[in-house]
């Protein structure tokens, strides 16, 4: 059902209730009273009803009156909240960051992120996407996610990569394994062996980019749980393959052994977001931060160059 009633009539019932006259109501509108008396009357025409007592002293609205002044003080006072809301979108102090990532162990570094830069951003809807996520950068460009964190650069201009940081991933695995006898792993070790790894394409695996020339083909057994394929490690199932500081803490209480592949299996990170959300003060100051805390929190990391 359409409706003649506008934000400006709203704004008269507001007045009216807080008047004592159609003058003075008229003067707190900036209208005269005669343009008052006729938005009035086409109001009353429109609904067949009394809206103003306009005989008693002061004047008084009516039921129906009260009705819409009710209404006035409701919406109107969204609306204002609206506003007040888009005004701090425009200068990007505001909006959604919900994050995808590729990769679980990215976790134990990300969430205290996001919880100092909650404290700092209050206004910012962090979230994160539920899910594994083989390809994050797709959901950010199908606007499904406004930042991803992924290994991999695609070449497509709406899109925009901030380099995060280069790190090492090591060969891992429980403590009587036959490998722990090397020093090095090489491409021909891991023949033998069955290859613990997240459900996902070859094409993401950074180990395949060593084994995939060797024409090695390992058997492979899958988790989207890093805490699992430890476990698997740790208890002879297999060997894995993963960043040197999502490890770190396991290794040095010796649950699991790691040794470096060839001569350092190296890997990157990026955030991505789109054209768009790039240059909100919000994002900036969101991957600053994270930066800045991977490099005080990680060790074994450095600069992207």
């Amino acid at each position: 059902m359409s409706s003649i009633l506008e934000l400006r009539h709203l704004r008269t019932f507001l007045a009216l209730r807080q008047s004592d006259s159609l003058s003075q109501a008229a003067n707190q509108l900036c209208l005269t009273q005669s343009a008052l008396s006729h938005q009035l009357k086409l109001l009353e025409e429109y609904y067949g009803v009394s809206l103003l007592e306009r005989r008693l002293s002061p004047m008084r609205l009516t039921p129906a009156g009260e009705c819409l002044a009710d209404l006035a003080a409701q919406t109107l006072g969204e609306v204002a909240e609206a506003e007040r809301k888009l005004a701090v979108l425009a200068q990007g102090h505001a909006g959604p960051l919900r994050i995808a990532i590729e990769c679980n162990t990215c976790f134990e570094w990300l969430i205290p992120v996001m919880d100092a830069f909650r404290a700092d951003w209050p206004q910012v809807d962090l979230d994160i996407v539920s899910g594994f996520h083989t390809d994050p950068a797709a959901l950010v460009l199908s606007g499904r996610a406004d930042l991803a964190l992924t290994g991999e650069v695609e070449n497509e201009p709406q899109l925009v990569y901030t380099p995060m940081f280069r790190y090492e991933m090591l060969g891992v695995m429980g403590n009587q394994h036959p490998l722990t006898a090397k020093k090095h792993l090489a491409a021909e070790d891991f023949a033998q062996h069955t290859l613990i790894t997240y459900p996902i394409d070859d094409a993401y695996l950074d180990i395949m980019k060593l084994l995939k020339p060797a024409g090695v083909v390992p058997s492979k057994r899958t988790s989207e749980l890093t805490i699992v394929i430890l476990q698997l490690v740790a208890s002879g199932h297999g060997i894995a393959v993963l960043p040197e500081w999502s490890v770190q803490s396991h290794r040095a209480s010796g649950y699991i052994q790691t040794r470096r592949i060839a001569d350092g299996l190296m890997s990157n990170l990026y955030a991505v977001n789109t054209q768009a959300l790039s240059t909100q003060p919000y994002m900036l100051a969101f991957l600053e931060l994270l930066k800045q805390s991977c490099f005080q929190r990680l060790t074994g990391i450095q600069n992207i160059v």
